[in-house]
């Protein structure tokens, strides 16, 4: 029986290597998002001189909301990749490592994380207040809703994760 129970925990142990092609996945969404950033950019050059300041804007906005994106997107798959599937002991002398990797627990990844969709989502917010004149109201008070509530659920689990870390 015990022989069963050792190989058993050692197909789960080893099952975690089944999220390494999710990491990788994430990488190649990477891609994706620059092919956007590049085109976006692109998009403003071409219209600097007949678009207004607020389209300007706009532009410049969705740029920083797929910079924050992607920012994003790394803190997952290094934080990920390191708390889940494996160590990069090699990696560590490299003189480009960030000093954050390695240091970010899972508990400081969902914080990152739901910080991340706050601000993502504020950007989203900005934009459309900027482009208030092609919307309605109601898709104005359900974007300030979202945003209100990611806002609130982020608050609430920075809370609930400090006062379960004080009990440690």
């Amino acid at each position: 029986m015990k022989r069963i129970e050792t190989t058993f925990e050692h197909v789960l142990f080893t099952s975690r290597w089944l999220m390494a092609p999710v990491y990788l996945g994430l990488a190649m969404a990477m891609l994706l998002l620059l092919f956007k950033f590049m085109k976006e950019l692109f998009g403003l050059f071409a219209e600097i001189w007949s678009a207004s300041g607020s389209e300007l804007i706009i532009g410049v906005l969705t740029l920083v909301d797929v910079a924050l994106i992607m920012n994003l997107l790394i803190i997952i798959m290094f934080s990920g990749y390191e708390n889940f599937v494996s160590k990069m002991e090699d990696l560590h002398s490299h003189r480009d490592r960030p000093d954050w990797m390695g240091h970010i627990g899972f508990s400081d990844l969902k914080l990152k994380l739901i910080g991340s969709i706050v601000a993502i989502s504020g950007i989203e917010l900005l934009k459309g207040f900027m482009n208030a004149h092609n919307m309605t109201d109601r898709q104005l008070a359900w974007m300030v809703g979202i945003h209100v509530t990611f806002l609130f659920s982020g608050l609430l689990y920075a809370a609930m994760d400090r006062i379960a870390g004080k009990g440690h």
